[in-house]
This record gives structure tokens, sequence and C-alpha cells, in this order.
């Protein structure tokens, strides 16, 4: 007998945010999505999902600036469990006005440190170029910044990419972390465990 795996069963949009004042209530746990610009952040979310188009991808790297909710439910073993997803803008690229990056950045910052729904931080990284400075810094902020109540899981995505040496490497290297892939929809059962597990608390066998 085939083992149920939980699964996404809705996926809107809900709002785009400038800063943590006009973001939706904190009503649910949010999981946020955080990585560098061209990590596969769209995509991700949209394999979590199973939805095509719900992350919009931008054709400029660094060009989205907004904080985007999307509300969520999974089903597992007739039991739905609601939560918020929420794509961060990534870091690394934006083509923006000094002036502009640092009320952005302040915003995202005010965001991170003082959201108190934020349970899962998900930290995208590329599995071709796994321990990048920008991706180092932030990992060490987030561990630095973290509450109690607070986890943060590393993904590592273009998994498809790697050879067998290299994704044993990484495995061994980054024992705790996930590895999928988008192009072949690899991983993400055991992305959604890990999401279902450590808000709700449910068990798997």
């Amino acid at each position: 007998m085939q083992k149920e795996n939980p699964r996404v069963v809705k996926a809107e949009f809900v709002k785009s945010a400038q800063s943590i004042k006009d973001s939706v209530d904190e009503s649910r746990s949010e999981i946020v999505f955080m990585g560098r610009s061209n990590v596969g952040k769209s995509s991700t979310i949209n394999l979590l999902t199973n939805r095509k188009n719900l992350a919009k991808s931008s054709a400029t790297p660094g060009k989205t600036q907004l904080i985007n909710f999307f509300d969520i439910e999974y089903l597992y073993k007739e039991q739905r469990y609601p939560l918020y997803f929420v794509d961060l803008p990534g870091f690394g690229y934006a083509r923006v006005s000094k002036s502009t990056k640092e009320v952005w950045q302040k915003n995202l910052l005010e965001y991170i440190q003082n959201r108190v729904a934020i349970r899962l931080f998900v930290h995208l990284r590329d599995a071709r170029h796994p321990k990048t400075e920008i991706d180092n810094r932030v990992e060490e902020f987030l561990k630095k910044s973290i509450r109690d109540d607070q986890k943060l899981l590393t993904i590592f995505t273009k998994g498809d990419k790697l050879n067998q040496k290299e994704m044993s490497k990484l495995k061994r290297e980054y024992p705790d972390s996930i590895v999928i892939s988008n192009l072949k929809k690899r991983g993400q059962d055991r992305v959604h465990k890990e999401i279902l597990n450590y808000v709700f608390g449910v068990e798997f066998d």
C-alpha cells in the first residue's frame, strides 16, 4: 500500500506588502522563503504548490522588492493545515538607487526580526554554488537572530545539475539540508513533511 504524502490543496496569492506595517494579519504561521536572486525561489514555490505561475519570476533579477503572501492549505489524512508562504525579495542583484535599497533593506530586516508569525525560514541555496559569501552571511545572521520557536531550513535548488559525487559531498557537508529539483520535480515531499512536522507537530511514518 502506497504511503500518503501531504499535499497542497489550496494556493492563492493574497497580497504584496512593502513592509511589516501593511502585511497580512498574523492569524497563521508563516513559512518565509529567502535566497539570492536567480536561485529559483519562484520556481520552488510553484513546485511546492504544484502551480505553474503562482509565484512569478521576474525577467530582471532583483526587481521584485515586495513581500508576497500566499494563502496555503495542506491536506493530510483528511486533516487540513492552513498557513502562509511568504516570498521575500531576492538578495544580491537589485539594480536600484542606494536610497531605495536602504529603505528596502530596513523594511526586510524589520520584517524578519519582528514578525511574530514566522515559524520557518527557508533559505534557498544553489546546489552548484553552495558556499557563496552572501549565503554564508545570511545563514550566520539567521542563526543569530531566530527565536526559540523558529527554525532555519536549508534547501538546495537545481539538484539535477549535480553528478553523484557532487551530490554525496553536498549531503555530507550539509546533512540537515534538503536537495530539490524543480526541473525533475524531486524533493518536495520532504519539504512538505518538514513544514507540517515543525509547524503543526504532524508525525510521519
